[in-house]
Parts: structure tokens; sequence; C-alpha cells
């Protein structure tokens, strides 16, 4: 959803003392196959939940900056800086400032004016869900309009990646940002990060989904997600290729040249891209038992080969796994926490969602969230 008519709430004129002038909104993104294969110009096949990150708006001539979250913002009051000034802090508000900077960056430094914002999300932070690029993309579909920016989706998802690595430091892919700005619902996007060719890929409707939030949080701008990144890009060095999407399951024989874990990096990232190929298929077929089965394989590829998933998630998959409406489950995201994505049976979904989120509680004393459906 772009831009729409001004909607003030009372929340913003509490906090600011004037009306918001435009209303914006992103959803989050599911992955429901092709996992850390984005940043190595793989495939992906993300689709739309229905949790969406809202921003509310109005243009200054102050070119201060003040934002208010109602999720992040602790002491109830907005948090503010001035354009031109945007630097890396290690914070939530790292994510408005990389907007502005990535929109100087790109040539709109006097298009852009002070800024009141108001923030407002249903998707967890931490989740695996792109909460990070929902907001980017629904700060910037509010942008675009207040001022009359001619960007279109797919610009808007480039420039809300480069806010994302540049600024806040995530080296994450392009996928988040283009599921976000492209995706809707009843449909997935069949994604080539490499040459952005896209296709829509209809959800059929013998098979729901199920998301829940492990409630384990993770981060994307630290740690070892940066580390498996670095792990491929020498990979790929050492294998003399841009990128592993130059590689095919049928490279797979020659890989024994490379150190551990590299090995493992790369026939995860070449499985992955041959199990995208397939879920499409699957998907186009209504072939819920093929689907179900490429989930499988495809967390036990996270698991073992990527080693991205943490004891939780693990658990929470088997949970998924055992229970008898459930055709398949896997972490979905990043992994070190965050949620994992289920194929099931039209209409059981949400009975076998709670009872796998209360067996997953009593197990682990961990949380969860369903969030699907």
């Amino acid at each position: 959803m772009s831009a729409t008519r001004p909607r003030p709430t009372a929340a913003f004129v509490r906090v600011f003392g004037l009306p918001a002038t435009t209303l914006a909104s992103a959803p989050g993104r599911v992955n429901l196959i092709g996992e850390h294969t984005d940043y190595n110009d793989g495939l992906v096949l993300p689709t739309a939940i229905p949790q969406r990150t809202s921003v509310e708006l109005a243009l200054c001539d102050d070119g201060l900056v003040s934002v208010y979250s109602d999720e992040l913002s602790r002491d109830g009051q907005p948090q503010s800086y001035r354009l031109g000034d945007e630097a890396r802090q290690g914070d939530w508000l790292d994510y408005v400032r990389g907007i502005t900077w990535a929109l100087q960056q790109e040539g709109w430094a006097r298009r852009l004016r002070g800024l009141r914002l108001h923030i407002s999300s249903q998707v967890p932070v931490g989740s695996g869900l792109s909460s990070s690029a929902a907001l980017l993309v629904s700060l910037l579909r509010g942008l675009r309009s207040a001022l009359a920016l001619p960007l279109s989706e797919v610009e808007l998802a480039r420039i809300a990646r480069r806010a994302e690595v540049e600024l806040v430091g995530a080296p994450v892919g392009i996928m988040d940002q283009l599921a976000c700005a492209l995706c809707g619902p009843g449909s997935a996007l069949y994604l080539d990060t490499q040459s952005l060719a896209m296709q829509s890929v209809a959800l059929p409707p013998s098979l729901d989904l199920i998301v829940i939030h492990s409630g384990v949080v993770h981060s994307h701008a630290a740690g070892e997600y940066r580390v498996r990144r670095e792990e491929c890009q020498q990979a790929a060095a050492l294998l003399g290729v841009k990128s592993l999407r130059q590689l095919g399951v049928v490279d797979l024989a020659t890989l024994a040249k490379l150190p551990e874990p590299l090995v493992r990096r790369v026939r995860h990232v070449v499985t992955e891209n041959a199990r995208v190929e397939e879920a499409v298929q699957a998907l186009q077929q209504a072939d819920g038992m093929r689907l179900g089965s490429l989930f499988s394989a495809s967390h036990a590829s996270l698991r073992d080969d990527y080693q991205v998933s943490v004891p939780a998630l693990d658990r929470l998959v088997q949970l998924g796994e055992d229970d008898p409406a459930i055709l398949g489950a896997r972490l979905t995201g990043g992994g070190f926490g965050g949620s994992v994505v289920m194929l099931a049976r039209a209409g059981e979904s949400r009975v076998a969602a709670e009872r796998i989120a209360h067996r997953y509680q009593v197990e682990t004393g961990h949380n969860p969230t369903i969030l699907v459906p």
C-alpha cells in the first residue's frame, strides 16, 4: 500500500502538536524458501504477511527530523537529528537517518525538508520477518508522496537497501526490501536477485501457511550473519567466481578443495537455489507434499551446512514436522532466532499452529507468537 489521503491520529498530534499530512505503510515478509541466497546473487521466494509497519508524517522548514516510535521510543519523547548530520549511532533511529542520508546521496537533498515522523509497527523486531525493511519502505513511500519524488517501487527498494547496508551497517541482500515493496496477499514473489527478474506465483488454496515467531530475537547488523556473508565471499574468491550464483549442483563434486566450513556454506547456497526452483514448480502444481519436503530439506541445510539455526528453532521446526496437519517446516529469515514458516493443509492451520505453539512453550519456556494465520 502506498501513501494514502491524510488521516492524522491522536498520537501524532499529541507528540508533535500538529496534524500529519501523509500516511504510508508496507508489509513484513516471510521467505518461503531461498535463505542466505540473495547476497549471493541467488533465487528467493518471499510473500507478504498481514502485519505492516505504518508511518505518518508532516514536513517542516526547520531542517529537523523528529521521530517517535510506538514500539521503540522508551521515554515517551521523540528523538531528533538535523538533515545533513546523519551518522551511524547504533540505535533504531539509524534506520530513519539511513533513509534521509541515502536520499541525499541519490541527489534529492534539495527536495528534503524537516520532518515530524510517527512510526507504528505490527512486525516484531528481530523476528526474521523484515521489520527493518518494512520500516524503510514505508518511510520512503511516505516521503515519495510528500516530496513528489518520481521513484518506482524497485527504486525505493534499492534506496532502502543502500540505507541499511551503508549507514545502518547491516550487510543484507535486496530480497527484504523488494519483498516489502512488491509482495501482496495470495502470491509469492519468485525473484532472481542477480538480474532482478521477477514473477508472481499464486499460492494454491489447498495449502495454508503458518508463521510462528520463536520468541528468540536476532540482529542482522552484527555477529554471525556478517560472518556467513564473508565466508561466501571468501569461497567465491577461492573458486574464481564472481558470486556463488555461478555454481550449480553439478559443481558440488569440485568443492572438496575448499577448506571447512566453506565447503558446507557453498553446498547450502547451491542446493538452496535449486530448491527455490523446485518450490516454484511445486506451488504451480499445488503439490503440497513436494513443497513440504523442500521446506524440510531447506531447514536441514540451514542447520547443518550453513549453521544458522539455534536449538529453539530446531525444536519448533521438529514440533511442526511431527504434527499431522503439517507438510513441512523451516526457519525463515537470517536465522540465529526469529521465526519458523510451516506448510499446512488448508483449513487446519489455525488449530495446528495453536497446538504446536503450546507444546513449544511448555518444552522450551520461550513465548511464541502466531503471526499467520
